[in-house]
């Protein structure tokens, strides 16, 4: 049974309910993305530290009162190119005179760090347990440790979105992420607070897989694009708050807790379960159709639509579910396993993912390019939230306009030519150019990201949805974990990063051409609905032609005849005849014509009858006629 055609109307549309709980499923992304990127704070570097000076390792005549604060620490610490070492000190052999040649080696720190005030905080988990120097490859680990537990998310609870429910996996990583976050705040060592956070992110990843979806099956195809695209405009203005709330908490410990303030917030949807109710088509997709008939229920009597049962029994909403499903339908749930046995939905899958996996793993090169313009964090910081905006801007301007495919195929393109020209040339040319090349590689791929993700999640079918969208967005992750790969390795294989990135952005220009279009088409629900999407011409010469499949048949199309239908409507027909209630009583066999009164001729002349509502005018004047003749 048609969602889009057959039942959205029939509860109002997108009405004023649906879009309350539209509004109601943007709070997480907000909540989400402010956890997620408080990471960035936590684990920064600051931009210059150095070991503490260390008296024992100096001479015993020495005197530091008898230098400046300068020369004490130019004494004291080597010098390198870029300042003063970060890892080593001086130690002296030679105790006994300050004045003379003296011998010196340089060895580790011995006293610990000092460092400058990290970016918007005081302290964070780097400076609190002196993640630098032997020590540094801690910070990368954490970020893939977060990252792991993202793909861990995604699969397992994408699993769990498509057994339990969209609302369900809601409110179980709600729950769990805002505990783990308040977890997070007291953690007490390295360890303890990389696994805390790696729990955390699984958690973040179903908050954010389940809102996601239970958001776009509300919305009629008109919608979905601008819903989509307003929650990424809460998680921009999440990334525009974080540097604000850094300052204010000057601590991260701090932080941590007010970022975990909206999950704690997020907790009271168990307590009113209108605002973010269970999504009536994954509920009629599975079978569970009890709970799918008191589900639609609730959106027609909010949405201020009327299903009078009493009028039309056989012709109603839910006798057409009845009629459709029937009293012993089975609940019936699937899991992404199934996908092994199909070739479309495992094909388009696969290609979304790598889309998905080129447009953040490839975003590590764009802004490194943007580190060697300027070291200052905040430079680097707003200007890759300002092209993720302008991105989002971009998509909601064309996507609707020009087709998924096509766009997507163009910032594909524009993602690889800025890609290439920056591995080709960059020694060629100006810095400016350089920063010019890296704003629009960095704007396609995030413009590239965000249209795979929304892409994805509208030709996955529903019975599959949040497994399948899982693993598409699982693979985004390994990308985002492939940069920290190479700050691992301390950028040592940078150039074949990029290399391999921009090769696949190539790559990924041809698998596109393969994708079905999904502008203006309903959302599979069944894996044969999945099965069934085909990729249209890439060129259309006209708006209504895009549905055409590729080879044009001749067949004649199928006869509209429905046997059932037009027993449905005769019986409909005779019981309202039935009724004493009708505003008109119908003349017997016997009574002639000329009996009739004459509003009665006159509006029987042109096929109404006064009174009647809606569509009931058609089957009374059938009835009319059948009864006269």
């Amino acid at each position: 049974m048609d969602f889009e055609t057959k039942i959205y109307p029939q509860i109002g549309g997108y009405g004023r309910y649906n879009r309350m709980v539209t509004i109601f499923s943007w709070f997480p992304n907000f909540a989400v993305t402010l956890n997620l990127f408080c990471d960035v704070f936590y684990t920064l570097i600051p931009e210059s530290y150095h070991c503490k000076p260390d008296p024992s390792l100096l001479p015993s005549g020495f005197l530091p009162s008898n230098f400046s604060k300068q020369a004490y620490l130019n004494f004291t610490i080597p010098w390198e190119e870029d300042g003063l070492s970060h890892c080593e000190l001086y130690r002296y052999s030679n105790y006994s005179n300050v004045s003379a040649n003296l011998s010196r080696e340089k060895v580790p720190c011995t006293k610990g760090w000092e460092y400058a005030k990290p970016a918007g905080l005081d302290g964070n988990f780097v400076t609190e347990w002196n993640l630098v120097c032997g020590d540094y490859w801690k910070i990368p680990l954490q970020h893939i440790c977060f990252m792991l537990g993202w793909i861990l998310g995604y699969v397992l609870l994408g699993t769990i979105c498509d057994w339990l429910g969209r609302r369900r996996a809601l409110l179980m990583s709600v729950s769990l992420s805002g505990l783990l976050g308040v977890a997070v705040c007291v953690s007490n060592s390295p360890v303890a607070f990389l696994l805390l956070r790696l729990s955390q992110g699984a958690m973040l990843a179903g908050v954010f897989l389940s809102s996601h979806i239970a958001r776009l099956e509300l919305c009629d195809p008109p919608h979905r694009l601008m819903v989509s695209m307003v929650s990424v405009f809460f998680a921009v203005f999440a990334e525009l708050l974080l540097p604000g709330l850094a300052v204010l908490c000057s601590d991260w410990p701090v932080l941590q807790a007010v970022a975990t303030v909206p999950l704690l917030l997020l907790i009271s949807y168990w307590c009113c379960a209108s605002v973010f109710p269970e999504s009536p088509r994954w509920l009629l997709a599975t079978g569970q159709i009890p709970q799918a008939k008191r589900a639609l229920q609730t959106f027609c009597a909010r949405n201020g639509a009327c299903l009078n049962v009493e009028l039309f029994p056989a012709e109603t909403l839910l006798s057409e579910i009845d009629s459709v499903y029937g009293d012993e339908t089975e609940t019936k749930y699937h899991s992404v396993l199934e996908l092994r046995h199909t070739r479309i939905i495992w094909r388009n899958g696969l290609i979304l993912g790598l889309t998905l996996f080129i447009g953040t793993g490839i975003q590590y090169c764009f802004t490194r390019n943007l580190h060697s313009y300027s070291t200052h964090f905040y430079f680097s910081y707003f200007l890759r939230v300002l092209t993720g905006a302008l991105a989002c801007v971009f998509l909601c301007l064309t996507v609707d306009r020009f087709g998924r495919r096509g766009i997507l195929l163009l910032v594909a393109i524009g993602t690889g030519l800025s890609s290439l020209l920056l591995l080709a040339l960059t020694q060629y040319l100006r810095g400016g150019l350089v920063l010019v090349l890296s704003i629009v590689g960095l704007l396609s791929s995030q413009a590239l990201a965000m249209l795979s993700v929304f892409f994805a999640s509208e030709i996955m079918p529903t019975v599959v949805r949040g497994g399948s969208l899982g693993l598409v967005m699982s693979a985004g992750c390994v990308g985002m974990a492939a940069s920290s790969l190479m700050e691992l390795q301390n950028n040592g294989g940078y150039f074949l990063h990029h290399v391999v990135f921009a090769s696949f952005a190539v790559l990924s220009i041809l698998c596109i051409m393969l994708l079905p279009e999904s502008k203006r088409k309903p959302l599979p629900d069944s894996l044969k609905d999945g099965e069934s999407q085909r990729r249209p011409p890439l060129f259309m010469s006209r708006a209504d032609r895009d549905s055409l499949p590729l080879l044009r048949t001749t067949r004649a199309p199928a006869s509209e005849y429905n046997p059932d239908n037009y027993a449905r409507l005769v019986s409909a027909t005779k019981k309202m005849l039935a009724k004493d209630t009708l505003p008109f009583k119908l003349p017997t066999g016997t009574e002639t014509s000329s009996h009739q009164t004459p509003l009665l001729r006159a509006h029987a002349s042109n096929g109404t009858i006064p009174g009647t509502q809606g569509g009931g005018r058609g089957l009374e004047n059938g009835g009319l006629h059948n009864s006269s003749s």
